[in-house]
């Protein structure tokens, strides 16, 4: 094993375990985790990077998907497209890359107000985003199923993808039913992006999914697990009637679960930083700050439906000490490769790692 495959393998398992904390402590964060690792042999958000890294160059188009609609306030939640404007920045920075965010329009004020706060030009014509540097774009989902086919194809003839990510992004069940935390139908609320997410998996796209708890785009992929362990997942879970459950169906062939959607993505923006060797990549605690405060004033809401800067019933301050714990790992294994190269080599010498 090399010096580098054992910083990717240690630092990629920080980084995962740093996404998993459990504050709550009802530990639904780890049964998701023990499945996704299992599934992919390698800590996550490393798997993600890395994967970008094969697959998306100078100028291409990543469409990222996010908007969880809570009722009964028909508000989009902050977790997904708080992380969703830091991975377009960090799309830009490591990749000079075309992010697009796919969201429904409840997301409209938000995505406006923190582009700028993310530094980035924004555009709804994905033609003009061709030619502007520092620039993203945005496409608003619709929320009935008999268009959406329709407007993914459109979608993707205007602009092929080299890779597709959600992020807390409301999937369907098996009975194409769309279900909140507890079990709730909210089908009428969210945008049906399943249908963009799966054509591009079809079409070989590069596809990783963040969820952190199962209702999610993606997470079909660890359907027995959450089916056999996951609150209101099993058959006749929800409360709708319907019979399936809030399990997603749709799965993605790289996953990655935490216990916020949003530290999933924040786990793998450092993964890349380290990866492209750019501490910048990964964005600052100060950044964190402000993107959540005007996230909050644009009208997204907590999970609890309070219109304050926290994520999922976690404050700021806790948000910010992840990005901030995050940023530091990135830094210290990037600067201190050459200091602890000795060691490395006598780690290795003892072959621990290499079962």
């Amino acid at each position: 094993m090399t010096q580098q495959e054992l910083t990717v393998l240690n630092l990629g398992q920080s980084l995962d375990d740093l996404a998993n904390l459990d504050p709550r402590g009802y530990g639904v964060c780890k049964i998701l985790y023990h499945a996704a690792r299992e599934y992919t042999g390698a800590p996550l958000c490393m798997n993600a990077a890395t994967q970008l890294i094969g697959a998306v160059n100078d100028g291409d188009f990543v469409y990222i998907m996010t908007g969880f609609v809570l009722r009964p306030y028909k508000k989009a939640e902050m977790d997904g497209i708080v992380s969703t404007m830091l991975l377009c920045r960090a799309l830009v920075k490591a990749f000079n890359a075309k992010p697009v965010v796919i969201c429904p329009e409840d997301n409209q004020k938000a995505v406006e107000q923190l582009s700028a706060c993310v530094g980035l030009h924004l555009f709804e014509d994905l033609n003009a985003l061709r030619e502007i540097p520092v620039s993203m774009g945005v496409v608003y989902f619709t929320k009935d199923s008999c268009e959406a086919k329709a407007q993914a194809d459109a979608l993707i003839k205007t602009a092929m993808p080299s890779a597709v990510i959600s992020i807390e992004c409301p999937g369907a069940n098996e009975k194409g039913q769309y279900h909140n935390a507890v079990g709730l139908n909210v089908t009428e609320l969210e945008a049906k992006q399943d249908v963009l997410f799966e054509k591009l998996q079809e079409l070989h796209v590069l596809n990783i999914a963040i969820g952190d708890l199962g209702n999610e785009i993606g997470m079909g992929t660890i359907s027995e697990t959450l089916k056999r362990s996951i609150p209101y997942a099993g058959e006749n879970g929800c409360n709708c009637g319907c019979g399936g459950g809030i399990a997603a169906k749709t799965k993605a062939d790289h996953l990655i679960t935490a216990t916020v959607s949003d530290w999933g993505c924040y786990a793998m923006i450092a993964a890349l930083a380290y990866l492209r060797g750019n501490a910048e990549i990964m964005h600052t605690p100060e950044l964190e700050k402000e993107v959540l405060i005007n996230a909050s004033k644009s009208g997204m809401i907590d999970m609890y439906g309070w219109l304050i800067p926290a994520v999922d019933g976690f404050n700021l301050e806790l948000n910010v000490s992840i990005v901030s714990l995050m940023g530091e790992l990135v830094k210290s294994a990037l600067n201190l490769r050459t200091t602890c190269k000795g060691w490395f080599e006598k780690v290795n010498e003892l072959g621990y790692f290499e079962s």
